[in-house]
């Protein structure tokens, strides 16, 4: 069996412990955002197709710059089985 390789495109679910408007589908790569609250708890939950790990990081490191919590990064696509 291959192994993932980091450079092909991916499905990724990402949570975060914020609420983010729609218009931040713009700045991350055009993943979708499904906002959650709970009381004084907001999480938002991004999933989108990236085109690589690169593209990952980038998405990533847009969130660490805004100072958001990252709870979970996930691979959903396990196209190397």
């Amino acid at each position: 069996m291959a192994s993932p390789r980091f450079d092909q495109p991916a499905l990724y679910r990402i949570t975060i412990a914020s609420h983010l408007g729609e218009d931040w589908t713009d700045y991350l790569a055009g993943m979708t955002i499904d906002n959650h609250c709970e009381s004084e708890t907001c999480v938002a939950t991004l999933t989108g197709r990236l085109a690589d790990q690169a593209a990952l990081l980038g998405v990533l490191n847009m969130l660490y710059d805004s100072h958001i919590t990252v709870l979970a990064v996930e691979r959903l696509t396990k196209d190397w089985e």
